[in-house]
Parts: structure tokens; C-alpha cells; sequence
């Protein structure tokens, strides 16, 4: 049988970074229909929800069509609440799907295929989490702290400092657009990251995540880049 997918998207009302941000506009519409759009187009999601405690939020993306089954307790939307806690919540409502997907806001950038992608990928390798990464343009191979007398020291060891670009090993960050997992097992470790957590990789110009009014500028060009 077909299993069945809920694709989770956690909006809260306060951000210090940048005010309303969820709703804030980003070529022509509020930067959470983005992501609600592209949910709506997977072929593998069954339902999308919003999560949110502002009703302003609510109502906005209640137009571009998600299920708002609830308003979210105002204790699960604080600047220190974990992220896990409005997806867990959700998930209390929801007892008859196999497969959880949140999908955040802030990587308006992330398209259907990435979602598909992810989702197809977590199916073939029979995973139970997974996470979508990019690669890193700044190495941290070529990354120092530096003591008190500004002294540099490497933040990785080597047996010997590697001097062309090439050379150096891939490495790959979280890049916050994509959280897979089985729900049950979810619920039991109460996080994506694990040690059986797989990491499904994006494009680097596609995983931008949104945090300042400057990446708002960035994403509205790149975006309209994309058009030309």
C-alpha cells in the first residue's frame, strides 16, 4: 500500500530577525506561500497543514490552500520552544499517516522536485530519517579560531594544510528546506537528526534559508534571475 505523508509547514508569529516575516512579501506573495505552493504539487504528500498560533498567519495561508486544523498553543510558539515541539503537537492530531515532512517557511527557494526528490530517495533506501544538506561554500578545512593573542589555529586537525580547492573533501550543512521521517520513530526520538539519519542533497542555489531583511533582497533577485 501507498504510504501516507503529511507535510508539516511551522509558521510562527514573532521573529526578532525580521518582523511578520512568514508573511512578509517576497516577489509578489507572502513568503509562506512559496512553500505551501510547492507542498501542494507533490505527488507523494497526501495532506499539508500550517502550524501556527497567529491567526493572521493563519488566514493568509489558509488562501493558498493547506488544511489549518488547529491554532497553535501560544507555549509552543516562544522564542526558546525546540523546533520539534509544533511538529510533534501536529502529529496529535494526525494518527493514521506513516511518513512526516515539515517544510520550513524560510526556503522559499525549495521546489516540488527537491520535496519529491527527498521522499522518493527516503523510500528507495528504506530510511527512517533524512534530512536535505547542501554542500558548503566555505570550507571549514580552511577555518581558524584564534586564542587570545590571535593566534590562528585550525578548527579541524590535519597532518598537513591542503592548498588547492580541489583537493579539499566535500562537506555538506543542513540547509533547513527538508525534515523526513517515519512519525512512529520520530514521536520515540523526538529528532530528525539520529545516527540513522540519511542526507538528501541540494542544490546549493536552492537551499537558501531566509533569516534577514538582506537575504529577503537576495532571494527576490536570484528569483527573478531565474525569470530572465
Amino acid at each position: 500500500m501507498k504510504p501516507k505523508v503529511l507535510a508539516i509547514i511551522p509558521a510562527r508569529g514573532g521573529s526578532k530577525s525580521v518582523p511578520r516575516k512568514n508573511i512578509k512579501e517576497l516577489a509578489g506573495k507572502p513568503l509562506i506561500a512559496w512553500t505551501i505552493e510547492e507542498a501542494n504539487k507533490s505527488k507523494y504528500i497526501d495532506r499539508v497543514i500550517v502550524s501556527s498560533e497567529d491567526k493572521e498567519i493563519l488566514q493568509i495561508a489558509q488562501k493558498f490552500g493547506p488544511y489549518v486544523p488547529f491554532v497553535r498553543p501560544a507555549n509552543l510558539a516562544e522564542d526558546n520552544t525546540a523546533g520539534i515541539e509544533p511538529v510533534l503537537h501536529a502529529l496529535e492530531h494526525f494518527a493514521d499517516y506513516d511518513y512526516v515532512v515539515v517544510l520550513q517557511p524560510t526556503s522559499p527557494l525549495r521546489l516540488v522536485e527537491d520535496i519529491d526528490g527527498c521522499i522518493e530517495y527516503f523510500l528507495q533506501e528504506k530510511a527512517k530519517f533524512c534530512v536535505s544538506v547542501c554542500e558548503v561554500e566555505q570550507s571549514p578545512y580552511w577555518m581558524y579560531t584564534l586564542d587570545n593573542c590571535a593566534k590562528m589555529q585550525p578548527l579541524l586537525k590535519q597532518q598537513s594544510l591542503i592548498t588547492r580547492r580541489q583537493d579539499l573533501p566535500k562537506v555538506y550543512t543542513l540547509n533547513g528546506a527538508i525534515y523526513l521521517a517515519n512519525i512512529n520513530l520520530l514521536k520515540q526520538t523526538r529528532n530528525f537528526i539520529t545516527d540513522e539519519t540519511i542526507a538528501y542533497v541540494m542544490p546549493i542555489e536552492r537551499s537558501f534559508d531566509i533569516d534577514t531583511e538582506e537575504d529577503f533582497k537576495i532571494c527576490e533577485y536570484l528569483y527573478t534571475e531565474t525569470l530572465m
